[in-house]
């Protein structure tokens, strides 16, 4: 029985069995859960790893040394906000962590560092280094430097910052999946998404000055990336009569959104307009129609992300490292050719 399977039978997380077993009394878990985590462990004759190792070199059992703690900071979304992109990365960072004998003692949002419990939380709980998920601005970096010595930032845009960085490069993504929507003879392509500091941004822009296209504002809602956020961009878009033949998203979180938006309107995906974008959700293969979207290795990057904090934290390397992934943009249905005659009152009848 491992630390995961008693997790996953007492429904609970693997830093959330780690603490009970470690006796953490820092990080506190109700009483009913440690029950629970404690008898499956007494009934599955569950040993730590430390003590498996002490019973094999010496007769005498000896105590099991605490497990080192490391923490994540979600710096675009707030804790507890579903986000398929950073929970991913989180939970892939957590289980390498742990295979190091390190845990993921606790997680806080860029929105809660000026909160006087957070602050409070990081001065008394000891935390050894801790992994940034997501782009970060002045006043964050100037939070990690005051707090926290060893650093590792994964995301997919490159932070211009002195840490270790783990990335998929954004930019090189939307250049190379508007190239893609170019090479199909679309002209007129429109992107939803942020665009303040945003890589896939300046990627989308890229792609159509190598193309010798003008950009144009009609064509680009600047909202935050979620689901509720895509539908709104694209209505006001379409709304405002924009004839782009293809929708370009910031991720597929948004995308799902944009898809619901083109079909109220009475268009056709992707007969009137194509929709792309980035991440690869499980979900994408499942809409209709199947979305095209790029495929973003969370799992790979997080595990990378996790190995290079702990070799920091351990004086494995003092130069700052910078790790890129690469990326697979996957072609379904969303996406064809533009209609020759493609105008937003072409609507189902």
């Amino acid at each position: 029985m491992t630390l995961r399977e008693i997790a996953a039978e007492a429904g609970v997380s693997i830093s959330t069995v780690s603490r009970v077993i470690n006796q953490n009394t820092k990080s506190p878990v109700s009483k009913e859960v440690q029950e629970r985590i404690l008898e499956i462990a007494k009934r599955t004759n569950y040993v730590p790893r430390h003590s498996k190792k002490a019973s094999a070199e010496s007769p005498e059992p000896s105590s099991e040394e605490p497990l080192r703690s490391i923490a994540c900071l979600f710096a675009r979304v707030p804790v507890g906000e579903s986000d398929y992109f950073f929970s991913t990365l989180a939970k892939s960072i957590e289980e390498e962590a742990f295979r190091h004998n390190y845990v993921l003692k606790y997680t806080f949002s860029a929105f809660d560092i000026d909160d006087p419990f957070t602050l409070q939380l990081i001065a008394t709980n000891e935390i050894d280094g801790i992994a940034v998920l997501g782009r970060c601005d002045k006043h964050l970096l100037k939070f990690l430097k005051k707090h926290f010595q060893y650093v590792v930032y994964s995301g997919l845009n490159n932070l211009d910052a002195k840490y270790d960085q783990i990335i998929c490069d954004g930019r090189q993504i939307s250049h190379d999946v508007v190239t893609r929507l170019l090479e199909q003879g679309h002209r007129k392509i429109a992107y939803i998404g942020e665009t303040q500091s945003e890589d896939r941004y300046v990627g989308y822009c890229s792609a159509l000055e190598e193309a010798h296209i003008s950009l144009d504002e009609s064509y680009i809602a600047n909202i935050t990336h979620s689901t509720e956020e895509g539908y709104k961009g694209a209505c006001s878009l379409l709304d405002a009569g924009c004839d782009a033949t293809a929708f370009f998203c910031a991720d597929d979180i948004t995308a799902i959104g944009v898809m619901r938006a083109i079909k109220d309107h009475g268009l056709r995906i992707p007969k009137d307009i194509s929709v792309a974008s980035i991440d690869d959700i499980e979900m994408a293969q499942f809409l209709t129609p199947t979305l095209t979207t790029t495929h973003i290795p969370l799992d790979e990057m997080g595990q990378m992300a996790a190995k290079v904090l702990i070799d920091r934290i351990e004086g494995g390397h003092e130069k700052h490292l910078k790790v890129l992934f690469p990326y697979d943009i996957i072609e379904r249905d969303s996406t064809a050719a533009p209609a020759l005659h493609h105008t937003t009152q072409n609507k189902v009848r």
